[in-house]
């Protein structure tokens, strides 16, 4: 894949088809105890508690490694060693090492929610939404999960489904960002972007909102085109140069769907889009 087109990925899939699956690490209990367990004071200080570096992944991802291989039967360590193989890009694996575990630990929802985060960001879609399914129990719902499944039934076009799904789950955690990202994106999905933003703001306006939301926001916000305020948007996080990479790969998406679009007229928020 081109440098700019790797870059401009951090916003679209290829195709233009955004992308809801916020089930990743974003959607993943993100404590210390999820990364360090119990590895005892020597792992424990090779690895921070919440690794944030590509270079502190791949460390955290041979320290895990180590302690999986040594009790695969290990709940804990299955889930730790998977999520550090997601955070390295080695998807197909987690996916492996998590069915192994559920196969030795099939009542642990803990572990049929990370399975199902897992297939997932694999884009197992269907066999993602059985397993987040026996993550929890109506009578005791895991809003986590819920913004998870709502996430896949995006993927699978089903909207409606996934929006009660972000509704319950913002009942049990009120305005968390997580869920209102997803929430947004939904919207986007079905070309709905005045709500998409408005959305997204209110996600953004959260003191704990990561970096994701907000890109998510300037993806919208580029949809609408408004690209100059998307790109400065995006700048609060990336390098100037990548997020002006990002608006213009944006910028001629755009264009050529509108191009796509025979004798048909140009939605309105798409009509600046040609530079």
């Amino acid at each position: 894949m081109p440098a700019r087109s790797a870059r401009a990925a951090r916003f679209l899939i290829s195709t233009g088809v955004l992308t809801a699956v916020s089930i990743g690490l974003a959607a993943c209990n993100t404590t210390g105890p999820d990364i360090t367990g119990s590895l005892g004071t020597r792992a424990s200080a090779e690895i921070p508690a919440t690794p944030r570096t590509s270079e502190e992944w791949r460390r955290a991802l041979d320290v895990l490694g180590q302690r999986y291989r040594s009790n695969p039967g290990d709940i804990q360590a299955a889930i730790a060693y998977a999520r550090a193989l997601r955070a390295n890009d080695q998807r197909a694996q987690a996916v492996a090492v998590l069915e192994q575990a559920t196969l030795r630990n099939p009542k642990s929802m803990p572990l049929m929610g990370a399975y199902g985060r897992a297939l997932a960001e694999a884009g197992q879609y269907a066999q993602a939404l059985d397993a987040l399914g026996k993550a929890h129990t109506p009578d005791n719902p895991d809003w986590r999960i819920l913004n998870a499944e709502g996430a896949v039934l995006d993927q699978l076009g089903r909207s409606a489904e996934a929006r009660k799904h972000y509704e319950a789950a913002l009942k049990i955690a009120p305005g968390d960002p997580s869920v209102l990202s997803n929430l947004g994106l939904s919207y986007a999905l079905t070309k709905e972007l005045k709500l998409a933003e408005a959305t997204l703001r209110q996600a953004t306006a959260r003191p704990d909102a990561g970096p994701r939301v907000r890109q998510n926001l300037a993806l919208v916000i580029g949809l609408e085109g408004r690209f100059d305020e998307a790109q400065r948007l995006a700048s609060a996080d990336l390098p100037p140069s990548e997020a002006e990479a990002n608006v213009q790969y944006l910028r001629e998406m755009l264009a050529r769907n509108g191009q796509s679009k025979q004798g048909k007229t140009q939605p309105r928020h798409l009509a600046s889009t040609r530079s």
